[in-house]
Formats: structure tokens, sequence, C-alpha cells
């Protein structure tokens, strides 16, 4: 199977992408600067690929972020809520629509490319936070995508049932690089160690019971302040 991943350089599309050509199949990799304040992901995602000589495209859609606004993730007016997700922080980092923009570009270079699908890795985790990452936008999606060009293609998401400790689970199994992997909003030199995807991040190592390598910034909480704190921070 040939596969275009979509790949952020996070740890989730990493473990994807180690996933799939551990599995013997053929591998690219599209990543996708849309304005976001994290651009580190992208280096990260350089980084990766080039180590595991996977081709690596970005494209550019900065030019459309004046229209994704309302997201601490496009707009740096907004700040990065921390801690857990609750509803109203949540929709914080929301970019709209931002997966039918990723997809659709990934499945217009798989057509090109006589890919047999469109891989990316959303988990049961996203399902409630964000919407274009249910179940029932992704099915629809999938049909989509298969009429959309003589050559027919499908989304693979062989992560939407697992949890982002499954995920760290099976990436420890795969010797993925996790220290290489960026997942902050704040897209600082570290990980801020309290937005949300950090402690996302952060309580997955630690429900998986997998040492976590991510160099955090030293004004993060630890891990056992976290915990004692039920994983919650003051925004």
């Amino acid at each position: 199977m040939k596969a275009i991943v979509v790949y952020s350089g996070g740890l989730d599309s990493t473990v994807l992408l180690y996933d799939l050509l551990k599995s013997g199949h053929e591998a690219a990799a599209l990543s996708v600067n849309y304005g976001q304040r994290h651009r580190k992901e992208l280096d990260c995602a350089a980084q990766v690929c080039a180590s595991l000589g996977v081709e690596h495209r970005v494209a550019d859609l900065s030019a459309v972020t004046g229209l994704l606004g309302g997201s601490s993730l496009t707009d740096p007016s907004i700040a990065v809520p921390e801690g857990h997700y609750a509803e109203d922080s949540m929709k914080q980092t929301v970019v709209p629509n931002r997966n039918m923009l990723l997809l659709s570009l990934a499945t217009a270079w798989a057509i090109s490319q006589k890919a047999d699908c469109v891989a990316y890795a959303a988990h049961a985790g996203d399902h409630t936070i964000y919407p274009d990452c249910r179940e029932e936008f992704t099915d629809a999606l999938d049909r989509a995508v298969r009429l959309a060009d003589w050559h027919e293609i499908f989304l693979h998401r062989p992560y939407v049932q697992l949890s982002k400790a499954d995920i760290v689970c099976k990436g420890a199994e795969l010797e993925v690089p996790f220290a290489q992997t960026w997942s902050c909003y704040q897209g600082e030199d570290k990980h801020c160690g309290r937005c949300g995807t950090c402690i996302e991040r952060r309580e997955a190592f630690h429900l998986a019971g997998v040492e976590d390598p991510t160099p955090y910034a030293d004004t993060a909480p630890s891990l056992e302040e976290l915990i004692a704190n039920d994983w919650r921070l003051s925004c």
C-alpha cells in the first residue's frame, strides 16, 4: 500500500508514519503551514522525514490565515489555554475546518501520485475535542474522496479507536524518537508543559507507563504537581 500521510511532526502522526513504514508500506508525508503559531512542528516533521528517507512536502497555506481567525493557534492576540481542555478552552484551539483543508490537499497529492490512501492519526481522544475529528465527519469525507477522481483512494484512520496512551505504547514498540516530535501550541524552544496539548502528551506517557523524553521549559510544573492537581492548571 502507498500512503500519503498528513504529517504534523507531532507524536501521533510520527507514530503512524513509523507504523506504516515498519509494516512494509510505502509512504510520503505532507505537512501544511496554515499560519500556526507553533510552526516549529514543521521543522520537526522535516527532520524526522530526513532521518527516515521519506519524501516530505510542505504546502504553504499561510496566505489564508486571515480567514482562520478565532483560534489561539492562528491568532497571536488569543492566549493559548493551559491545563486539561474544557469546552470553552478547547474551542479556543479549534482552527475552522482545518482537517478538511489538510485532507483535501493530501487527497490531491495522493491522486496525482496514484497512491492508495491518505493516512492520518486522528484518535479516540480527538473526537470530543475537535468537530472535524468526529467519525461522522471522517466517514462522510472518506465517501467524498473515493468519488474525487477516476483513481479511487480512501482515508486510512487506523488509530480512530485508540487513546493517545495507546499510541504512545505503540510508538515505544516501534522505537519512535518521541523527543524529536512536537506537540506544544506555544511553539517556543521547548514544550511549555502547561498548554492543553502538552498536558495531554504528558498524561499519555504517564498512563502508558513509558518514560517521557520530552524537554519541557523550566517553568513547566512537575509531573507530581500535575497529578496532585488532577492534571488541571488555572488558565
